[in-house]
C-alpha cells in the first residue's frame, strides 16, 4: 500500500513546485471578497434598529434618528474583519475555475483522510494535524482581499449608498477591479490531483473486490 503514499508524495511535490502559479488571481480574490461582504449584510438588511447621531448642542436641537440598515456603521461592521472570513475556505483541487475555492473539507483532503484511516502511509510534508490550516492559496488570497478592499474601500461605499440594485460583484469587480481581458477567471486545466483520485478509487474498488474473492473462497470451503 505504500505505492499510493509514494505516489501523493509526487504529486503534492509537483503542485508545491507550481504553487506561484496556482496563486488566486484578481478575479476570483475579488469573486469572493463580494460574495463574504454581501453575505454579512444581507444578515443585518432587516435590522429595525435605529440609531441616533450627531452631537446634542446647547440650543437643545435632537440628535439626528437613522435607520441602521441604511447606515454607514452597518457597513463599517460588515467590513471589520471581512477578510478573516476567506480562511473558512479550502483548496478543492478537483474542481475547475473559482469553484476552486469554497468552505468545508474537499474531496481530495477527505479522500486523503481516509486513506491514512485505512494504513496508507501518506507524507504530504508536514504533520498530520496541521492538515486543516489555510493553505497557501487561502492565505494568499486573504492578503490580496485586504489589499483590494483597502484600495477599492470607496468603490464600496459608492455601491452601499448609491447601486445596491445591482449586485457588489458585478460593481466592484466588473466594473472598477477587473480589465476585460481578466473577466472571467483562468483558463483551467484537468487537475493532477482529480487523476490521483481517479486511481484512489481504482484501488478501493480492487481491494473491496478481492475481499469479495476471499469471502466467496472461504465460503466455498466450508
Amino acid at each position: 500500500m505504500d505505492i499510493f503514499g509514494l505516489l501523493l508524495f509526487y504529486t503534492f511535490s509537483f503542485v508545491s513546485a507550481n504553487e506561484d502559479e496556482r496563486l488566486p488571481n484578481k478575479c476570483e480574490v475579488c469573486k469572493f471578497l463580494s460574495v463574504e461582504l454581501q453575505d454579512a449584510l444581507e444578515k443585518t438588511g432587516r435590522s429595525k434598529e435605529v440609531l441616533e447621531v450627531g452631537e446634542v448642542l446647547d440650543s437643545g436641537k435632537r440628535r439626528r434618528k437613522i435607520r441602521y440598515n441604511t447606515s454607514e456603521t452597518r457597513l463599517t461592521e460588515a467590513i471589520d474583519n471581512i477578510c478573516e472570513r476567506i480562511l473558512q475556505y479550502s483548496v478543492h483541487a478537483e474542481r475547475p475555475g473559482s469553484l476552486r475555492y469554497a468552505k468545508g473539507a474537499s474531496q481530495t483532503m477527505t479522500t486523503l483522510k481516509n486513506l491514512v484511516h485505512k494504513g496508507v502511509k501518506v507524507d504530504l510534508g508536514l504533520p498530520y494535524e496541521l492538515w486543516d490550516e489555510p493553505s497557501v492559496e487561502v492565505t494568499d488570497m486573504k492578503k490580496q482581499c485586504e489589499t483590494m478592499l483597502e484600495r477599492y474601500e470607496e468603490v464600496v461605499e459608492d455601491w452601499y449608498f448609491h447601486h445596491q440594485d445591482q449586485r457588489l460583484e458585478s460593481f466592484l469587480c466588473q466594473s472598477h477591479v477587473l480589465q476585460a481581458s481578466e473577466q472571467g477567471g483562468r483558463l483551467v486545466t484537468p487537475s493532477l490531483v482529480s487523476l490521483v483520485l481517479l486511481v484512489f478509487r481504482m484501488y478501493e474498488r480492487g481491494v473491496e473486490r478481492r475481499r469479495g474473492e476471499q469471502r466467496r473462497g472461504r465460503g466455498g470451503r466450508k
